[in-house]
């Protein structure tokens, strides 16, 4: 949206530590009876619940490993199943029988379940393959086409949402009175998710914020710390607990000339009240928020950007250490940026710094438009990152 932010020093966002499967003890695995089957050992050591749940897992990491190994979905091609059906065959006569003429793989699980569970496997190599994308104030999903197709096109699952008044919400922007509902679309996609602490494979999801966006994500990381992964900010806001967007866009908008002159306040309530919304001067829409991208996208994104709604840039946001902190933070600078610049993206990086920042040159603010390959990249690198 083109609102410039910078940040609080607060103490360094506490890392999210990798989850892992916990080993089972030796001494649990043997604790059964001296039965032959071996299932039934497996049975009289640990509850059915705990042998579901291994086996599911197990399942999973091979799985996994078949995409690793091989790629794509797994090969059957040697694979016959034959049976002998006839229309005549006598009432006594035995059931047909079933036989493969497959050779056993490699990747065959020739180890009970709980030994394959004992291998140490991180999950967020299981599970980490969805991202929700969260645009920008003024922007909608509609900036993201590019990433979609890219994310997609890489084998990636991708949500992105259009925030209350947004992209084809059809919500009246000036309408909106607090920052809940504006992020209610994203909230309400992230409260139908499965939680994390409550099933073996949850739903967890990567978080990219754009702009505004990026204050968005915070107060979602807040909300449902368990079914996010990693939480990315693309020439983002960082706000800390305590701030609003607001306060960083006093601190910064004196020295932005450009910035000022693109906003037209919107006043719905009658020009004796507070604003409701923020629009940009179209004329001046290039030189901001597109000043090294492509000129269809500019045409897309002349007529499809809303004003932003006020409210949220008012509200404070309430963080902390034991939600919002748990979640892993990445931050992508964009160099050409004409409405953040590169000084407060760094200032709002050394003063909170997260896991890890990447740089994107020859990016403007809206980088899904000026360098969407390089974007897709990081992405990918930071979604990989164990």
């Amino acid at each position: 949206m083109g609102l410039c932010f910078s940040r609080e020093n607060k103490s360094t966002a506490k890392r999210r530590p990798s989850k892992r499967i916990a080993n089972q003890s030796a001494a649990a695995a043997a604790g059964g009876g001296g039965g032959s089957n071996r299932w039934t050992r497996i049975r009289s050591s640990r509850t059915e619940e705990n042998l579901i749940h291994e086996r599911a897992l197990a399942a999973a990491i091979l799985f996994q490993q078949q995409l690793q190994n091989g790629g794509g979905t797994a090969s059957f091609d040697r694979s016959t199943s034959m049976r002998y059906p006839t229309g005549n065959s006598k009432r006594n006569q035995p059931l047909p029988r079933s036989s493969s003429s497959r050779a056993r793989s490699l990747t065959d699980p020739l180890l009970q379940p709980h030994q394959l569970v004992n291998q140490d496997i991180k999950l967020d190599n299981l599970e980490t393959k969805h991202f929700v994308l969260v645009h920008g104030g003024g922007f909608g999903a509609w900036c993201w086409y590019k990433t979609i197709a890219l994310l997609e096109e890489s084998g990636y699952k991708v949500t992105a949402v259009d925030l209350t008044g947004s992209g084809i919400h059809s919500f009246d922007t000036n309408s909106i009175t607090s920052l809940s509902q504006y992020v209610k679309p994203l909230t309400d996609f992230l409260e139908k998710l499965t939680d994390g602490e409550k099933v073996i494979f949850p739903d967890l999801v990567i978080l990219v914020g754009h702009d505004f966006g990026g204050a968005c994500i915070s107060y979602a990381m807040e909300l449902f710390p368990s079914k996010v992964s990693k939480a990315i900010f693309v020439a983002a806001a960082m706000l800390t607990s305590g701030q609003s967007a607001l306060d960083m866009f006093s601190d910064k908008v004196e020295s932005n000339d450009l910035m000022r002159q693109a906003q037209v306040f919107l006043y719905a309530n009658g020009n004796d009240q507070p604003p409701t919304a923020i629009d940009f001067d179209k004329s001046l829409l290039r030189d901001l928020l597109f000043n090294q991208s492509p000129t269809k996208d500019i045409a897309l994104a002349s007529v499809s950007m809303r004003p932003i709604p006020f409210s949220p840039v008012l509200e404070k946001l309430s963080l902390s250490e034991t939600n919002h902190g748990s979640v892993r933070r990445f931050y992508i600078e964009t160099v050409e940026d004409n409405a953040i610049s590169i000084a407060v993206q760094e200032s709002m990086v050394n003063k909170s710094p997260p896991e890890q920042v990447f740089i994107l040159k020859g990016a403007d603010h809206s980088p899904f438009f000026s360098k969407p390959q390089a974007l897709h990249k990081f992405l990918v690198e930071i979604s990989r990152l164990p």
